[in-house]
């Protein structure tokens, strides 16, 4: 399903100028009808699977309690 630009960056939560500088740069794939440039919604769907499972990852990492500081007493 094509999109615009501001409908694609509602979706990945990016400014529309942001979006707009990435498809001059050649880093989002976009088509030109002519009057604007319209986005393949699905090229997204990898790129937020692995932001989301990075998220739970961190999430996972900042929940993990620290240890107990192990008591070591030289014997010098």
């Amino acid at each position: 399903m094509y999109v615009t630009i501001k409908e694609i960056a509602e979706h990945i939560s990016m400014s529309e100028k942001a979006v707009e500088s990435l498809i001059v740069e050649g880093k989002i794939r976009a088509v030109h009808d002519g009057k604007q440039f319209l986005i393949n919604k699905d090229q997204f769907t990898t790129h937020l699977e692995q932001v989301a499972k990075y998220k739970k990852l961190i999430d996972e990492i900042l929940q993990e309690p620290i240890p107990e500081d192990i008591d070591v007493k030289d014997e010098d």
